[in-house]
């Protein structure tokens, strides 16, 4: 009898997870030393197989351009290897003599991965890096849209690892395109950790699964442009970012915020820079295009350039155009340019005062996008320190494009392609997650003289300190 494709999903995610447990125990075993060989090895191979993928990637889900495919790849293998080169993970991370305290690294097993379409090749290098290199399994769970590409990536890890020595099962991946087989994988008994990157169902799923779970929230970050920044240099940065692969990255501008007397000198720049200026009629032509009626991303917008965008809507804008803007004031759900739009779209809101701004960049944030990243271009500290220490984000950038900064290509952050929001976004981190964040720490603690006890038997002891309560309690 032929096993339907659920059924045949949630057999192969049992079969795999039980592969990736006995593989783990092998691994737990390993040195660091070996985990950073084999971790080596995979970088290296996802490398040199950047450009395929990036190909593979954008003719399967239509998403983004091969140019910053390719970039992405580079970045999840050789950024990423390079600041995870000299972590320690696994075994003794720290010795504290005079607090008489070890601290051991202890991996957490095997770990559900989920794949968003947006990213799903350089995502399963990113991921597989930081689990092996903290001794853990990983096995992958492909969006349907982009199977074919996320499975090749893998297949790459795979091979790499295992020719570098990592047992059998090191790294899995779902072949089946099912949501029983991904709830399955992530509910299975062997499943420690899920890393869950994709739509707010899959992460809201991932939370709900009864395991422990990082998840990422929405990405809606606005930008302010301050007086005292270099405003050519501002939207220098932020054309860079919102163009990079097509705005697929969650990091992203999303909107723009300045104050009124920096309008017209911020439109003027922009207008000659490829950023367009859409007019009422045609502002309400693409906000239809933008989200379905139920109020969830149009997936036919995802990572298109600014003029295929126009194009469908059904208006003309110049061939140099690189990035649409719509006039707005408000935030919430009837306002579809105040939401996180994963193309090259941003919402411009102008402000009488710079508190203005700042609380307007709060309701963007709470409405959508609470504990991911806001932007600031701004000589002034001042400004910026007032700002950080109110705007509800755990990635907070100056003077760098987004979608770069945020996953630390062009900042000191981490280099990750999963970015944590922590607990105002509804997240269990808000971190750039690194191999750091897939372990345990357990603690060697000897006995210190901080309290000092009777010098007398157990027995007497114990009779001591009940008459003392007794005398207390009279």
């Amino acid at each position: 009898m032929e096993l339907d494709k659920d059924l045949q999903a949630r057999q192969q995610a049992r079969e795999l997870a039980r592969q990736a447990e006995q593989a783990q125990k092998t691994l737990a075993q390993m040195p660091q030393e070996k985990l950073n060989a084999i971790v080596q090895a995979v970088a290296d191979a996802f490398a040199k197989a950047a450009p395929e993928l990036a190909e593979l990637a954008v003719r399967e889900t239509g998403f983004g351009n091969v140019a910053d495919k390719i970039t992405k790849n580079e970045f999840a293998s050789k950024r990423v290897l390079e600041a995870i080169r000299n972590m320690t993970c696994v075994g003794v991370l720290k010795e504290k003599p005079e607090e008489k305290l070890w601290e051991i690294g202890v991996p957490m097993g095997v770990i559900a991965a989920i794949v968003p379409s947006t990213n799903p090749t350089s995502t399963v290098c990113y991921k597989a890096l930081i689990a092996i290199k903290s001794g853990n399994t990983i096995i992958f769970s492909p969006h349907p849209k982009a199977i074919a590409c996320t499975m090749r990536a893998a297949d790459i890890v795979t091979k790499a690892a295992e020719a570098a020595g990592a047992p059998k099962g090191t790294v899995g991946c779902l072949s089946i395109p099912s949501m029983a087989g991904c709830k399955e994988l992530m509910e299975a008994p062997e499943t420690r950790l899920i890393l869950a990157t994709g739509g707010p169902a899959m992460v809201k799923a991932a939370y709900s699964s009864g395991k422990p779970a990082i998840g990422v929230g929405a990405g809606n970050g606005p930008v302010y442009i301050h007086h005292s920044a270099d405003v050519e240099k501002a939207l220098s940065c932020i054309l860079r970012s919102k163009t990079f692969d097509y705005g697929t990255v969650c990091a992203s501008e999303q909107s723009i915020i300045v104050e009124a007397p920096m309008e017209q000198a911020v439109k003027e720049k922009a207008s000659k820079m490829g950023f367009f200026f859409m007019d009422k009629e045609q502002a309400g032509k693409l906000a239809k295009l933008l989200f379905k009626p139920n109020g969830t991303l149009n997936p036919e917008i995802v990572g298109k350039p600014a003029t295929a965008l126009a194009e469908m809507a059904g208006f003309a804008v110049p061939p140099s155009t690189k990035v649409l803007v719509a006039r707005e004031q408000e935030a919430g759900p009837t306002r579809p340019y105040s939401m996180e739009k994963l193309c090259p779209v941003l919402a411009f809101f102008v402000m009488e005062s710079e508190d203005a701004v700042l609380a307007k960049a709060i309701e963007v944030l709470i409405h959508e996008g609470s504990g991911h990243t806001f932007a600031m271009h701004a000589e002034d500290e001042a400004v910026i320190r007032k700002f950080a220490l109110q705007i509800p984000v755990s990635r907070f950038l100056v003077n760098t494009p987004a979608a770069l900064g945020g996953i630390g290509a062009s900042t000191g952050l981490f280099p990750a392609l999963t970015l944590g929001c922590g607990a105002v976004g509804g997240s269990s981190s808000s971190n750039n997650i690194s191999p750091m964040d897939l372990i345990n720490i357990r603690r060697v603690a000897w006995g210190t003289d901080h309290i000092s006890a009777p010098q007398c038997p157990q027995g007497d002891l114990v009779e001591i300190i009940t008459a003392k309560i007794l005398e207390r309690l009279k």
